[in-house]
């Protein structure tokens, strides 16, 4: 399949310029959508075909459509930035397809060539770039695929469907970025050693939304887990990854072991942070740790990173027996440059010597 020509069905009544321009003013994240979505279908036996570009519009599911009972469902998030030059790029998008594999794979889905997922980003996003905001905002990509087989029992789905919607967004933290406060949580854990912790897929969203309520209720902004086999070990947070910066200039986040997800942010961080000079370390570090580099002041800075936060300190720790700050609490110098640079590469405004940024042709 010529993943650079998927045929295109327009909207037949596409937002008026005056209502989207409206609407991008305070997009917010994730509801304001564009108006075209694609998608693509896969059948045991033919495997993908029927590519194309159509107006966003509401599946028809079977109500024994197999997503609906046994959960296969997979997803990735990436973004289209517009430069100062107004050129349209996404930053590493082969490495949001190769972990959509990989999610797939674990998943027991059928794999979507690398060409197909990004010639499906590429035709959307060349379809709807009205939609792509100026300044901070950037169009958020979802790229998503479900089980639609109409069946009920438990083994993998012989129909699915893959599907590419956008939404345009705002700066993730108006008026700048703000240190964040989270909860620890002592009652549940995110994923085990041989579960879905790696894959991107919607069930492990799901079981860490009652923790997540938890950190709301305790007034914290993300939770915290710890590692399901002993409780001890700090893995990542409901939908960030996390890194901790020490005195000595270095920087340690924990291990891929399959129970948390190898985000690309964070493989972006590690490469900036030793370009940089900085010790990297993956390794396990537990929460009596955290507590006591915290109270030492070995430990100076804490952060969060994804693909909607991007980097995101970590102001103030809250847990049941208690809480502690980071030093004064507020952005240190290592998460700023960090941020810093990755966001100038993103935007084109810094130098990007590592070749992540993707230039979309928009007259293909």
């Amino acid at each position: 399949m010529d993943t650079l020509l998927i045929p295109r069905r327009p909207h037949a009544s596409p937002t008026p310029p005056h209502a989207r321009a409206a609407l991008l003013e305070d997009p917010g994240f994730g509801k304001v959508f564009t108006d075209h979505m694609v998608t693509v279908r896969w059948t045991e036996g033919k495997g993908w075909h029927d590519a194309q570009v159509c107006p966003r519009e509401p599946f028809q599911l079977d109500p024994a459509a197999a997503v609906l009972h046994y959960a296969q469902e997979i997803f990735e998030g990436l973004k289209a930035y517009r430069t100062r030059g107004n050129d349209v790029v996404l930053f590493r998008p082969q490495a949001n397809a190769q972990r959509f594999r990989e999610s797939a794979d674990r998943m027991a889905m059928p794999l979507l060539p690398p060409d197909l997922f990004l010639g499906a980003i590429e035709s959307l996003v060349r379809t709807d770039a009205d939609w792509i905001p100026t300044g901070e905002g950037s169009l958020y990509l979802r790229p998503f695929m479900i089980a639609t087989e109409a069946f009920l029992g438990v083994r993998p789905a012989a129909e699915y469907t893959f599907c590419v919607i956008a939404c345009p967004v705002g700066a993730y933290f108006k008026g700048g970025a703000k240190p964040v406060t989270v909860w620890v949580s002592d009652n549940y854990t995110r994923a085990a050693p041989g579960g879905t912790g790696a894959a991107k897929c919607g069930g492990n969203y799901a079981a860490s939304l009652v923790a997540q309520a938890e950190a709301i209720k305790n007034g914290c902004d993300q939770v915290v887990f710890l590692d399901a086999a002993e409780h001890r070990y700090v893995e990542e947070l409901g939908g960030m990854n996390v890194f901790f910066v020490f005195d000595d200039n270095t920087i340690v986040t924990p291990p891929l072991g399959g129970t948390i997800l190898p985000g690309v942010t964070r493989d972006s961080i590690l490469t900036l942070a030793k370009d940089a000079g900085l010790t990297v370390q993956e390794r396990l570090y537990s929460f009596d740790e955290w507590q006591a580099d915290a109270k030492s002041g070995r430990l100076r800075e804490a952060f969060a990173c994804g693909t909607a936060a991007v980097l995101a300190a970590i102001g103030e720790i809250r847990h049941a027996g208690g809480s502690f700050k980071i030093a004064d609490g507020l952005d240190g110098p290592v998460t700023c440059k960090l941020r810093d640079q990755l966001t100038g590469i993103q935007r084109g405004t810094a130098p990007d010597p590592y070749g992540w940024v993707h230039r979309i042709d928009m007259e293909g």
